[in-house]
């Protein structure tokens, strides 16, 4: 991390089928060796597919299991006297897009099932229900954050 200045935050371009910079993000954050086009198809076939096994609309199901994965509280390691504490503060709107993002991704590759697109076809349906891996890895945060919610007088 750079001591001179901060990170300067880039644009990131709306996708072109729905015109949406996190369905952008949440591409980027698929892509693997920089593939973008493999990453595209991976996730419009997934989409694709939602639509297909439920009915609803993929985008619909796509937006839905990032809201439901969006944590609103996470610990922070704070060191106060020789003493390390877990102090719990509020996400910021980006790191939660990010989190979610990150989550869903990593969950995704987890998954016992057989290629990408179906994989990541389950888990955001699985989100979009309040289940999966990515919503009890929200949970477990979330929890983590109750636990310590005596530290909350430590933010900074």
């Amino acid at each position: 991390m750079s001591r001179r200045n901060s990170a300067k935050k880039r644009d990131v371009l709306p996708d072109s089928r729905y015109s949406d910079i996190v369905v952008t993000k949440f591409i980027n954050g698929l892509m693997l060796d920089g593939k973008k086009s493999i990453a595209e198809s991976i996730f419009y076939s997934a989409l694709n597919e939602i639509e297909k096994e439920t009915g609803e609309s993929g985008i619909e199901v796509f937006r839905l299991a990032m809201e439901n994965v969006r944590p609103q509280l996470e610990v922070r390691s704070r060191r106060i006297g020789g003493a390390t504490y877990q102090v719990p503060v509020e996400v910021r709107k980006e790191r939660q897009q990010t989190l979610a993002i990150r989550w869903l991704v990593n969950y995704t590759r987890q998954r016992k099932e057989y290629g990408m697109i179906e994989k990541l076809k389950k888990e955001l349906i699985a989100a979009s229900r309040n289940e999966g891996g990515a919503v009890k890895k929200k949970d477990d945060t979330y929890k983590a954050a109750e636990a310590n919610r005596a530290f909350a007088h430590y933010k900074w």
